[in-house]
C-alpha cells in the first residue's frame, strides 16, 4: 500500500518550530500518511504574507499558523478560506485559556519565545558545558554538572545529553567499558544526578553492529558478541544497584522519553539536594 501525501503550510513569525513539532507530532498518528511541508518562518510583513499565499494557492492544503498581528492574521485566513485550505491558529486556544486563566490580556510579540534572556543564555551555557563533557572528557569537574549519565557503549548517552542540553540541563556522560573502572571521584559526587541507562542485549548489538557497518570495521569483534554485551548489560546493572544510582532502560524509550524521566528523577534530586543544604 503506497503512502498518501499532503500539503502542510506552516506560517509564522518566529522560527516556526512550534508549528513543526505540533505538526509532525500530529501526522505521526496517521499511518500511511506523509506531509510535504512549506514553512514560512519569520513573516511579519503583507508582502512576506502576499508570497506565502501564492504558495498556499499553488498547492492547497492544511495551513497552520502562529501569528500574533492581528491584520496579517486576518488575511491569511481569509485568503485560505478562498482557496479551500483548512486553517488553523495553535496558540489561539492557548491564549484564550491562559487570558481567561490569568485575567489579562496577552502582548503580541512576534518571537517573544525567542528573546536573548536568562533561559537562553543558561541553554547556551548547558550546550557548552555538555559538548566539552561528552563521553568521559574533563572528568576533574563533574561536580559543576546538573546530570551525569552512566552507560555502556550505544545507551543513547550522548543524544539524550545534548536533549537534556537544550533544556538548560548541564549533562556530563561517561561510557562503561569492559575492563575499565570509573573514576573514584564519581562516587563521590554530592551536586550531580547520577543516571545508569541500560538497553536489553538485542538492541546494544544491534546498534553497534549497524555502527560497525558504516565504519566497514570488523563484524566478529567481541563489541557486537551477544554474550559479552550482555555480560557489559549485566555489570552495568549491578554497578547502578550497588551504588543505589537511578536506573532507566532505553531499549523501547525514544530520546525525548528518556529526557523525560530523567528531568523528573532530577527534580526530585534537586529538591532534595537544596534541603540538605
Amino acid at each position: 500500500m503506497g503512502r498518501n501525501y499532503f500539503h502542510l503550510h506552516l506560517v509564522s513569525d518566529a522560527t516556526g518550530e512550534t508549528l513543526i513539532a505540533v505538526s509532525r507530532a500530529v501526522t505521526a498518528q496517521f499511518q500511511g500518511v506523509s506531509s510535504i511541508e512549506h514553512v514560512y518562518p519569520l513573516l511579519r510583513t503583507r508582502a512576506q504574507l502576499d508570497r506565502a499565499i501564492a504558495e498556499i494557492e499553488s498547492a492547497p492544503g492544511i495551513v497552520l499558523f502562529t501569528l500574533v498581528d492581528p491584520e496579517l492574521t486576518s488575511v491569511l485566513v481569509n485568503s485560505c478560506r478562498e482557496c479551500g485550505s483548512p486553517c488553523l491558529s495553535v496558540l489561539e486556544p492557548i491564549f484564550g485559556m491562559f487570558q481567561s486563566y490569568l485575567g489579562t490580556a496577552q502582548t503580541s510579540r512576534p518571537g517573544a519565545q525567542h528573546m536573548l534572556n536568562a533561559e537562553y543564555f543558561r541553554r547556551i551555557d548547558a550546550l557548552n558545558f555538555t559538548m566539552m563533557h561528552d563521553d568521559g572528557q574533563q572528568v576533574e569537574n563533574l561536580e559543576e554538572a546538573d546530570v551525569l549519565l552512566l552507560g555502556v557503549s550505544r545507551t543513547s548517552k550522548t543524544p539524550t545529553s545534548i536533549y537534556l542540553a537544550n533544556r538548560g540541563i548541564k549533562t556530563a556522560n561517561i561510557p562503561l567499558v569492559p575492563g575499565v573502572s570509573l573514576p573514584p571521584f564519581v562516587e563521590k559526587l554530592k551536586r550531580p544526578l547520577i543516571v545508569g541507562l541500560i538497553a536489553s542485549p538485542e538492541r546494544i548489538v544491534q546498534i553497534r553492529q549497524n555502527r560497525l557497518l558504516a565504519l566497514n570495521a570488523d563484524q566478529e569483534s567481541p563489541y557486537v558478541d551477544r554474550t559479552a554485551v550482555a555480560a557489559e548489560i549485566a555489570h552495568s546493572k549491578r554497578l547502578f544497584a550497588e551504588r543505589g544510582w537511578s536506573m532507566i532502560d532505553v531499549t523501547r524509550r525514544s530520546i525525548e522519553e528518556t529526557a523525560a524521566a530523567i528531568l523528573d528523577l532530577y527534580k526530585e534530586h534537586r529538591m532534595k539536594f537544596i534541603a540538605e543544604g
